[in-house]
């Protein structure tokens, strides 16, 4: 047990958005409840928590939006709906948050997040992050004249052409010192959701732009900002597998740091899905943290306490 810690936890799609849900409001809102018992839980527990998010059926809800009232009220870009996605899932969080905890009377609050990445980034030049509707090859080809957009199809048996962005490396939370001043003052801190909005430096001036961060990986760095000495990555599987979907596929519930840099590199981990969640993992401990965990949300709170999941140390 690690009663007292400082504990960043990064959570999956599935703690708002179920696979076969239509994404409402109200289905959010109920999904978001069940995850935030689990993070009372943890809180009840004596943990300093920060929570960290996706917000990949939102924003893609959004980008759909935009582009059916385009001829009605002004399209924002991809880097504004970032923004508009952090304020939405922060409010279901700090709700539910603040409703599970009322009798402890702690602040919970919402950070809009910047987080600096290279304008350099090889993936601004061959980006390959899919966002937003699939869209016939002529209305396309249109909006990579008109507005400028990468787009492609997918994969060949794809139902059609999707906009692909950049998904650069964060390198920096630009409201870092802001979010671990608040921890430590007691207060329970939702911040980078989504992965941050994605933000270069040009002339010495701040500048956003249009990508998508992964979110783990920037919970890594929001981690190594706020001096949290556990990384708890709560996603839809109960522990990492080396070879997934073959025969020979096996748990590990317990990895060293080099173990996971030796699997990542023999390429256990498919990039789509796994594969960043244990990079974040190997990066956090790299730089200084005690442990990570990759585990499901319904069982965060025993993965926390060393009785579930997957387990990553130093040694």
């Amino acid at each position: 047990m690690d009663m007292g810690r400082r504990v960043v936890i990064a959570l999956g799609g599935n703690a708002i958005k179920q696979p076969d849900e239509w994404g409402t409001a109200e289905e959010q809102m109920r999904n978001v409840r069940t995850a935030c018992r689990q993070i009372a839980r943890i809180i009840r527990r004596g943990y300093e928590v920060v929570l960290t998010h996706g917000n990949g059926p939102q924003v893609g809800n959004l980008a759909i939006q935009q582009e059916q009232a385009k001829d009605l009220v002004p399209p924002q870009p991809l880097v504004v709906l970032g923004a508009m996605t952090q304020g939405q899932i922060g409010y279901l969080f700090q709700q539910a948050l603040r409703n599970e905890l009322a009798d402890l009377k702690r602040p919970v609050v919402t950070v809009v997040t910047q987080v600096l990445v290279d304008s350099e980034d090889p993936d601004f030049r061959d980006p390959h992050k899919p966002v937003g509707p699939f869209y016939e090859e002529g209305e396309a080809r249109v909006l990579m004249e008109e507005r400028g957009w990468v787009m492609r199809r997918v994969r060949p048996d794809a139902k059609g052409w999707r906009r692909v962005v950049p998904s650069p490396r964060p390198l920096a939370i630009i409201e870092g010192e802001a979010v671990k001043r608040m921890v430590d003052d007691g207060m329970i801190v939702i911040a980078s959701g989504g992965g941050g909005i994605p933000v270069i430096m040009r002339d010495g001036r701040l500048e956003g732009i249009d990508a998508v961060i992964d979110k783990d990986l920037a919970g890594e760095v929001l981690a190594e900002e706020v001096g949290a000495d556990i990384f708890l990555i709560l996603t839809d599987v109960d522990c990492v597998r080396l070879d997934y979907g073959k025969p020979s596929e096996r748990p590990i519930r317990r990895m060293t740091l080099e173990e996971a840099k030796r699997y990542h590199s023999e390429g256990h981990f498919p990039p789509g899905s796994m594969g960043p969640k244990v990079e974040a993992c190997i990066r956090f401990l790299e730089h200084g943290g005690e442990r990570a965990v990759i585990a499901s949300l319904e069982e965060g709170f025993e993965a926390l306490e060393g009785e579930a999941g997957t387990q990553i140390t130093r040694g």
